[in-house]
């Protein structure tokens, strides 16, 4: 003998489903939108799992829609009891607060009419319910794993950030020398799962209490993302829920969007020790990629100068980043103890280079070493000044690129009339380089919007929220957890820098003050 179960999609209690029953005797949510609609047998093993087809119906009024929902039996199969929290597979979605791979649960209210629900007989079940909005707050926990820190955290469909946990691998990575890829993988297995367990503990949740789980899987270093990948995937095994691969790139672009009201498009540039990314932001995964860097990133030549300079052997700096390291140390010196290192003037594109800026200025290092007679290994006198010119070097040929992605914009007016600059990534955190930034847009009548600093280098806040506005929109689920994996490197939106070449476009005077 058979019984059609139910698991509800808030309190998780498993139960039979009686033909007059309509919502769960627990929490009093209907059951028909809870994890799971599963027929089971004696021996306990799943027989069939139904899947939902939903179909959006207009009445003819704009103020009320009606929606149905259509339950069809599924391919038999057999499955254990540890998977009674199946993940349900949704093919047809146009309800958008409606999870497309989970049952969501739907306030008992909005039932307008049950008929032949249950009817095992039947091939077809029908619910009609109207479509007056979910109130309920959705979660998404989100888990980073793409590089060097391991990253957790839960947020909620309003950008609250509910619960988060970090371990970070920089001491580790200074004594290296550099990010060693087998020795970031070897962390990242070590604490992923406490960090998950971390995040979970401080939202005061549990793993059946979110509604899906996001995770990095690229681009980044492809032994890292495996770890993150493999722990999400064993989560929602065991917990039926569904899986949203995230563009680490992509979260970063969008994480302004959790504190702040910024409207598509917008421009945004993404500056940290992989990556600098001039793009524009049209959507949700719908991006224009402006300009890039064809060599090094910024935050790498921000460490490879404080490895120059010993600044790790100082204690003010140690555990910290070569980035913060520069930038504290620079408040001491001087920006024009030497000369303007010029880079990629000739060129009118909006790509970046910075592997002459840190060649630059380890040759002035030796330079100072030479003149002052000192070993290598010791520190200079003269470091502030170092940190300080380079610091401003750096900022001022991110500021070229920028003045002519400004003007690219307008020439094709793509940001409209409310332009917007997200500045995201590692080096966004320098509040030198953000408030010289912020100088540039008020010049050309941008605002400009940087997360905190703590949202600014990798963290699983800004993989939630990006699971989080694909949650909300109905994008990017995957049908089977198990079939993703990760790459390296990955393509960030359409591809325009040949078009900005193309433009010519010769750029203004550009004055900056360095203090």
């Amino acid at each position: 003998m058979s019984v059609l179960q139910f698991r509800c999609g808030s309190c998780s209690i498993v139960d039979d489903v009686t033909e007059k029953m309509t919502q769960c005797e627990y929490c009093s949510l209907v059951p028909l939108f809870g994890c799971g609609i599963q027929v089971r047998d004696e021996n306990k093993k799943l027989d069939f799992v139904r899947h939902a087809r939903y179909e959006l119906h207009h009445n003819g009024s704009q103020s009320r829609k009606t929606s149905r929902l259509s339950l069809s039996t599924c391919r038999a199969e057999q499955y254990s009891t540890s998977a009674m929290a199946v993940s349900m597979c949704c093919t047809y979605s146009k309800l958008k607060f409606l999870s497309r791979h989970r049952f969501m649960s739907i306030p008992v209210r909005q039932i307008m009419k049950l008929k032949d629900i249950f009817n095992l007989g039947s091939a077809w079940r029908s619910v009609l319910i109207t479509s007056e909005g979910n109130n309920r707050k959705r979660t998404v926990l989100g888990i980073e794993t793409s590089c060097d820190d391991t990253g957790a955290a839960i947020v909620d469909s309003e950008g609250h950030i509910l619960g988060e946990a970090l371990h970070s691998q920089t001491s580790t990575h200074n004594l290296t020398g550099g990010i060693v890829p087998n020795v970031a993988k070897e962390l990242h297995a070590k604490n992923v799962e406490m960090v998950v367990e971390q995040a979970l503990d401080d939202a005061q949740m549990r793993l059946q209490d979110v509604d899906a789980l996001a995770v990095t899987v690229k681009p980044g270093l492809i032994m890292s993302l495996r770890v993150g990948l493999r722990h999400a995937q064993k989560l929602c095994q065991s917990s039926g829920l569904p899986l949203i691969p995230i563009h680490h790139m992509e979260a970063h672009a969008l994480t302004a969007r959790m504190i702040d009201k910024i409207e598509f498009p917008f421009l945004v540039l993404l500056a940290s020790g992989g990556h600098c990314l001039l793009a524009v932001a049209k959507g949700i995964d719908d991006f224009e990629l402006l300009g890039s860097s064809l060599d090094t990133a910024p935050g790498e030549a921000f460490d490879k100068t404080a490895r120059e300079l010993n600044l790790f052997q100082l204690p003010r700096f140690e555990g910290l980043s070569g980035g913060v390291a520069v930038e504290r140390l620079a408040r001491e010196g001087n920006p024009h103890a030497y000369p303007r290192i010029h880079v990629m003037t000739s060129v009118a594109n909006c790509n970046f280079s910075f592997t002459g800026l840190k060649i630059s200025a380890r040759r002035q290092i030796l330079r100072e070493y030479q003149r002052q007679g000192l070993a290598t290994h010791e520190l200079l006198p003269q470091a502030a000044d170092i940190c300080a010119w380079f610091q401003f070097n750096l900022l001022y040929h991110i500021a070229r690129r920028l003045q002519r992605a400004f003007i690219f914009a307008e020439m094709h007016e793509i940001c409209g009339d409310k332009k917007t600059l997200v500045v995201s990534g590692g080096v966004a955190s320098n509040s030198y380089i953000r408030g010289k930034l912020s100088g540039l847009c008020e010049t050309y009548g941008y605002r400009l919007v940087c997360p905190p600093a703590k949202l600014c280098t990798d963290n699983g806040i800004m993989i939630a929220w990006n699971g989080m506005e694909k949650l909300l929109n109905g994008r990017d689920f995957s049908q089977d957890p198990d079939g993703v994996d990760v790459q390296a490197r990955s393509p960030f939106g359409i591809n325009r820098s040949k078009e900005v070449s193309n433009s010519f476009i010769k750029l203004p005077r550009l004055v900056m003050d360095p203090l």
